[in-house]
């Protein structure tokens, strides 16, 4: 069993890539720090880590994934920047979230598209 710190390290690595920040905050650490712990190990030292995918496409899978979900805003909002960030374009993100609505509906699709406008605009404004 692979010991915890090098799986946290090799979590907050690739999720300061993903977020493009150097101490990415995506669960309130004061509230509840097991489980953002368990955010990096698992999700980020863990699943995100692994070999097969290239960080791109593995963002592409999770936007879609979130967007399906529809009840995920904020993640989705999240994955969308990092999908900007692992070198997607905007009309890759664009086109991975219009494939959805075929398997999770116009709706899902729709609120997808919402959000990642609301990205675009708040990047553009950064600029």
């Amino acid at each position: 069993m692979e010991q915890s710190g090098a799986r946290y390290e090799r979590g907050l690595k690739a999720l300061q890539f993903v977020s493009g920040q150097a101490e990415p905050n995506v669960v309130d650490i004061e509230t509840a720090p097991d489980l953002a712990r368990y955010v990096v190990e698992f999700g980020y030292g863990e699943v995100y880590s692994r070999p097969g995918l290239e960080p791109r496409d593995r963002q592409l899978v999770t936007i879609g994934a979130l967007a399906a979900l529809g009840n995920a805003a904020p993640q989705l909002r999240f994955h969308i920047n990092g999908a900007l960030n692992a070198g997607c374009t905007r009309a890759e993100v664009v086109e991975a979230l219009t494939q959805i609505a075929v398997y999770a509906g116009f709706p899902a699709a729709i609120n997808a598209i919402t959000a990642a406008k609301d990205v675009f605009a708040a990047r553009d404004a950064e600029q």
